[in-house]
């Protein structure tokens, strides 16, 4: 298989792939010059009058890794991580080079891909931060149990996370709610919202808010970040099954890092036309 070239007489093309519903639009730049802008980003996240998708990402060459990756929220704002996008990415790579391992270059720090057989990808998404400086907060507190109604937990996955436990992620009205964590002013960069039930010590139902994006049928930071706040509460052992509104995935939070175990999908290639470009 060979990756996508760009070709200035036909537009720019594009993959569109997705985790557990957890859709995004790639494109592969290496060798190229940059052509993704915020103001791009935001008009192809429209799923009106553009492609839509939750997050977008940007391949590039990785110098002394496979390659290097860069995310953006729909609303066209960077992000440092997102866990379903990487997997997507690793193993569109593995399957058109045929490696079973990969390393990964992003704002995140390097992260270690690999094949687990069975149509499932795995991505070591690194170590979590905890310091409130590190996800970051506005102020010293005690990260395990934010001063907001809930006593949620905050982590960062790269990406500031913020993880209420509840009795039932079904009675909460996310779409109201969601919002209002997000621009919380103890999280001075927004937050990705996770509300999380505890179904058995291996086991967590869980729904999502993404910065910048909204509900989310799946998110892989968060799944990551609700696996750490659940281990570091003393409600699951540290490999646990996260059970999404589009599907599970298995998360596991070992000395070398959060691992993160699901399916992956490239659902379609595409080319945007130079009259959709001319328009931004």
């Amino acid at each position: 298989m060979t990756r996508m070239q760009s070709n200035s007489d036909t537009g720019l093309p594009f993959m569109k792939m997705h985790g557990l519903g957890n859709d995004f639009v790639v494109m592969d730049e290496r060798g190229l010059p940059p052509r993704v802008t915020p103001a791009l980003v935001a008009a192809l996240a429209d799923r009106n009058r553009g492609v839509g998708f939750d997050q977008m990402a940007i391949i590039t060459d990785g110098g002394n890794a496979d390659l290097h990756l860069t995310f953006f929220n729909a609303d066209g704002s960077p992000s440092a991580a997102c866990g379903n996008a990487t997997r997507c990415i690793a193993r569109y790579e593995m399957d058109r080079t045929g490696k079973t391992s990969l390393t990964i270059t992003t704002d995140r720090g390097v992260l270690l891909a690999r094949e687990e057989g069975n149509g499932l990808t795995s991505v070591n998404m690194g170590h979590p931060m905890t310091d409130w400086d590190e996800i970051p907060l506005a102020e010293d507190v005690d990260t395990l149990a934010l001063p907001i109604l809930g006593a949620p937990t905050a982590t960062s996955m790269g990406n500031p996370h913020c993880t209420f436990f509840v009795d039932d992620v079904m009675a909460i009205d996310l779409a109201a709610i969601g919002p209002t964590i997000e621009h919380h002013p103890l999280f001075p960069e927004r937050t990705n919202v996770q509300f999380a039930q505890v179904i058995g010590e291996d086991r967590i139902r869980m729904r999502v808010w993404e910065r910048g994006t909204g509900i989310t049928l799946a998110s892989g930071s968060s799944s990551c970040a609700t696996a750490v706040a659940a281990y570091r509460r003393g409600l699951t052992r540290a490999k646990v099954e996260i059970v999404l509104d589009g599907g599970s995935l298995q998360v596991e939070w070992r000395d070398d890092g959060v691992w993160m175990t699901g399916p992956t999908m490239h659902a379609f290639n595409g080319v945007l036309t130079q009259q959709f470009l001319d328009s931004l």
